[in-house]
């Protein structure tokens, strides 16, 4: 009876909602952590005013690649010069492996502060189950469990509210929102715009909606048609998942400024000192609360980075490519995850610190985020790719002002550089 029940919710949870709850991942949760030290209520603002530029370019996304069925590095490859999907996929898979890397280590940390096991241990442990549950279980079966563990993000959320939040000045924070903009102000403001509206989101949501066609369309045996009811149950799976994001982002805000005002902690710069400070601040309750968060995200994140360069691989060198595809099937598609998960794990095993690493390659996710969202704007209103399925004025809107909010963002990024 319970199973039943679930059921149909289990089925409205889609790439939309899976992509949004893995936005908020342990790297994206240190981003908003210390962006709600640093400036306090003043930044509760942000994860309302990201919502619609977020829904936006993830619905673009979604949107190409469920009526091309085709993943975006294709359709880039396809439509524009070698140079230009090839610096993409460069820049974009080095980042998201250091991303991958960085992951990683905040789950082993988060494990060996609950179980008083070495990192060192659990670092390859959690890398060996994400990668052997991509390769080994059934796409079903795999997308199954993602759905389910996109349900931790309450945990997030559960942990602030052990922090006694004054709620009705945070309300009028976000909804009145006050900053003065310098240097560290633009800086941090680019970093939670860099760490939410991210490239491997975009690749991943792509190739998700392919996979689903796909498997839609062997379980009828035949053409799987894209009607406006689809078309809509794709836009309210992409609003849904973009909103628990930003819950998700907004909860982590109020978190990091409640850490300032009750414990007077000034800066929270890397995973260890997350475990070092949440723990005695929160107390044991909501420390294990936000640690299962953390695990829970995580084990969303790390498949959706690797899948990412696989599918950015795959479609630059046209191999067969798909979670929905067994490992003989597209060989070379699961080898390249298993190289980026190798990879993530080498930064942190030859002592590299990944979040050292990702603050210096954020400058490129800075610089090639603008460009991909206007190929993303361009390829969309493209009658050759999606017929008259083109998106809505109001989308198409929305996606020119988020293309020119990021890029005023990177310019002043660059600036405090």
């Amino acid at each position: 009876m319970f199973k039943k029940r679930l059921k149909p919710l289990s089925e409205k949870i889609g790439p939309g909602i899976i992509t949004g709850i893995a936005d908020d991942d342990p790297s994206g949760v240190l981003t908003y952590i210390q962006s709600g030290l640093v400036l306090g209520p003043s930044s509760f603002w942000l994860a309302p005013f990201m919502l619609p530029m977020m829904y936006a370019i993830q619905e673009i996304s979604g949107r190409l690649g469920l009526k091309s069925g085709k993943g975006l590095m294709s359709l880039i490859k396809e439509n524009y010069h070698p140079a230009v999907f090839g610096s993409i996929a460069v820049a974009s898979s080095i980042v998201i492996i250091i991303n991958i890397g960085a992951d990683l280590l905040a789950m082993s940390i988060i494990l060996e502060s609950l179980f008083r096991v070495s990192r060192l241990i659990w670092l390859p442990v959690v890398a060996t189950l994400i990668t052997s549950g991509m390769i080994f279980l059934s796409y079903k079966r795999f997308a199954e469990i993602m759905k389910w563990l996109a349900l931790s993000l309450v945990f997030y959320i559960l942990a602030v509210f052990y922090m006694h939040v004054q709620w009705l000045p945070t309300l009028k924070a976000t909804i009145l929102p006050s900053m003065s903009f310098n240097p560290g102000t633009l800086m941090l403001i680019a970093a939670v715009l860099g760490t939410s509206i991210s490239p491997y989101l975009f690749f991943w949501q792509s190739g998700e909606e392919v996979e689903e066609k796909e498997e839609k369309t062997e379980e009828r045996q035949k053409k799987y048609i894209i009607t406006s009811r689809r078309i809509r149950d794709l836009r309210e799976d992409t609003f849904i998942g973009m909103l628990f994001s930003e819950i998700g982002a907004w909860f982590m805000l109020i978190g990091g400024s409640q850490l300032f005002r009750l414990y007077h902690i000034k800066q929270i710069s890397d995973f260890n000192q997350i475990a070092l400070v949440l723990k005695p601040a929160l107390g044991e309750a909501a420390y294990l609360i936000f640690s299962l968060g953390i695990l829970g995200v995580g084990a969303i994140a790390i498949p959706t980075l690797a899948g990412s360069v696989g599918y950015m691989v795959a479609e630059v060198f046209k191999w067969k490519e798909g979670m929905n595809k067994r490992f003989k099937e597209a060989s070379r598609f699961y080898l390249v995850i298993i190289i980026a998960m190798l990879a993530g794990l080498a930064l942190n095993v030859l002592r590299l610190n990944p979040i050292s690493l990702l603050i210096y390659t954020a400058v490129l996710y800075t610089i090639i985020t603008p460009p991909i969202i206007y190929i993303l704007i361009k390829l969309a209103r493209n009658k050759k790719i999606v017929g008259n399925k083109t998106t809505t004025p109001l989308v198409h809107y929305i996606g020119i002002a988020t293309l020119i909010i990021m890029a005023a963002s990177a310019i002043g990024y660059l600036f405090t550089l």
